[in-house]
């Protein structure tokens, strides 16, 4: 757990929360319970149109495509046809196939087109989770054990005239936001969120993705390395976003979508993934503009294949397959459930060297070799309270007084805590708990975040935001957990204030929806522009010209929203960035 192991210390916090039933964003219960005339996600409704011949390419009659005559909708993708759902906020479509399954010979394996199908697949349920442990969120109390799970859904704003068989004219295309979910890259999925009110509210097409995780996305060894295509294992659940990412870029203008105006945005573990493709040489083109929020932890660093082949290694003895030799075949017989239980304690994340990511995405970033385009990267300005409530006070063990030392030594080691020490003294605290956790905040999120600011500006337009709502109701899994622990502006909580988390309302009070709408405002401008504006408030600093300045996104109580040139000194950056890996 020490801060100069690189990728080791985010790993470690997320270990704290499944221990406590969380994994930090975990998967969410969103639209869980659909109604009962809803068709199971992926069955096919009909081998054919009515009074068609059951030809793949048959059509649907006439006036099927956009619900506008009372019907639901139904789209043609490049695979097949799909019928979604009409909503007060516009239609959706759910649980669409982007790859072909991994499953069986398919486990890790880079992903595979999409088997065409005939008829007309239902699309109004979510597709299966990816294999990941129960978590303590609504609705998601059992593990999934499914590797068929490759699917994303789409949201339509209401008025949208891309429903035809035939693609939207290119003139009343409208942006799409590509969500990749958080979880560690061990848990989460696509209903983690569901963006309708986003979607209306800013014009928007959003797609949520599904991709592989834990040990099923991330397993490197040498004998996987000899069936990659570029060599280097260990990037399955980056290669799923980077195929979703292409499903969009081919289909997404028959839903309404412009194939020219993606951005790709992600929390926690998705805002990671988007920091690791603005790295990857082959995910040019896929989008024109990026979101990380919460993801710059650890720099965005990836593994080494060294790092992944012994991890690898360590995974298949846990997993009951010691034979180097046999390993992988061994590990290819084993059921999900018996990966999953050996999956625990490892590093599970991207690997360096191959095609898809040559460099550390700092390099890459320091080099100028990564994607130029404009990018919205902040934190949240109590990240660590989740993680130290999960680690001490969710354990009914509030952190002492006189621990709090020996904790920041086996944090950071011993020359860096007493530094710690003394930059974060309990005496401004109003716990033990919270003076940890703002050393676990200001480490793992908010200093790397305005590293990757600086980082980022020598390549493009970067803006830079904080969320700094300190009054901010918990997330559903935290409000449910009977504690009055003040968890602040927590990792995770500006999720709500964008999307609908769990498919819940968030209980927002009148100002906290205020800046709600004045955050989906800024997100919205981002997404058709490319520069975060909205009506009335302080446009986001470019960080090219206003380096250091921060967009800090305030309650009318608190000040409003207002430009922080300070943040760096709040977070005592000039202690962890000399701490920080090389």
């Amino acid at each position: 757990m020490r801060s100069g192991r690189r990728a080791g210390r985010f790993v470690v916090a997320v270990g704290v929360l499944i221990v406590a039933g969380a994994v930090e964003l975990a998967p969410e219960a969103a639209l869980a319970g659909q109604a009962d005339s809803d068709v199971r996600a992926g069955q096919v409704e009909s081998a054919a149109w009515p009074g068609q011949s059951g030809t793949a390419g048959a059509a649907p009659r006439a006036g099927s495509g956009g619900g506008a005559d009372g019907g639901p909708p139904v789209v043609r993708t490049d695979a097949g046809w799909v019928r979604g759902r009409v909503t007060d906020e516009g239609r959706r479509f759910l649980g669409i196939p982007y790859a072909r399954q991994p499953v069986g010979a398919l486990r890790w394996r880079e992903p595979r087109p999409v088997v065409p199908w005939r008829g007309v697949r239902a699309a109004t349920g979510f597709g299966n989770r990816c294999v990941q442990t129960a978590s303590w969120d609504p609705g998601y109390e059992k593990p999934s054990h499914t590797e068929d799970c490759l699917a994303l859904n789409v949201y339509a704003p209401a008025g949208d005239r891309g429903t035809k068989a035939a693609r939207t004219p290119v003139d009343v295309r409208r942006p799409v936001l590509v969500w990749l979910h958080g979880g560690g890259l061990t848990a989460g999925a696509g209903e983690d969120v569901v963006p309708e009110r986003f979607a209306r509210a800013t014009g928007t097409v959003v797609v949520t993705v599904n991709y592989r995780l834990g040990a099923l996305g991330f397993l490197g060894s040498p004998a996987l390395d000899d069936e990659a295509s570029d060599g280097v294992s260990g990037n399955y659940g980056l290669l799923d976003q980077q195929a979703a990412l292409r499903w969009v870029r081919t289909n997404i203008g028959r839903f309404g979508g412009d194939p020219r105006r993606v951005t790709v945005a992600g929390e926690s573990a998705g805002g990671r993934s988007v920091c690791t493709h603005l790295a990857s040489p082959t995910g040019r083109g896929l989008f024109r503009a990026a979101v990380i929020q919460s993801g710059a932890y650890d720099d965005c660093a990836g593994r080494t294949r060294r790092q992944a082949a012994g991890d690898g290694a360590a995974f298949a003895r846990k997993a009951g397959c010691p034979d180097p030799a046999t390993a992988l075949a061994c590990l290819r017989r084993k059921p999900a459930k018996d990966l999953l239980a050996a999956q625990a304690g490892f590093d599970w994340g991207p690997v360096v060297g191959g095609r898809f990511l040559p460099v550390q995405p700092a390099e890459a970033f320091e080099r100028g070799s990564a994607a130029k385009v404009p990018v919205l990267n902040g934190a949240n300005t109590d990240e660590g309270t989740l993680f130290a409530f999960a680690q001490f006070d969710g354990q009914g063990e509030p952190l002492a007084a006189e621990r709090y030392p020996a904790v920041l030594d086996e944090t950071y080691g011993p020359a860096l805590a007493e530094r710690v020490a003394r930059r974060y003294p309990l005496a401004r605290y109003s716990s033990p708990s919270h003076a940890f956790a703002a050393t676990v905040g200001d480490q793992l999120f908010a200093c790397p975040a305005l590293r990757l600011d600086r980082s980022l500006a020598g390549r493009g337009p970067v803006y830079a935001y904080e969320f700094a709502d300190r009054t901010s109701p918990p997330f559903a899994s935290l409000r449910d957990r009977g504690t009055d622990f003040a968890f602040g502006a927590t990792h995770v909580n500006e999720v709500q204030y964008l999307f609908q988390h769990f498919g819940l309302r968030s209980p927002l009070n009148t100002e906290q929806r205020a800046l709600a709408r004045q955050m989906t405002a800024y997100w919205g401008s981002f997404i058709h522009s490319g520069v975060p504006r909205a009506k009335g408030a302080p446009p986001a600093p470019d960080q090219r010209t206003h380096p250091g300045a921060t967009l800090s996104l305030r309650t009318g109580s608190a000040g409003g929203t207002v430009i922080d040139k300070g943040v760096h000194r709040a977070h005592h950056c000039a202690l962890w960035d000399p701490a920080a890996p090389r």
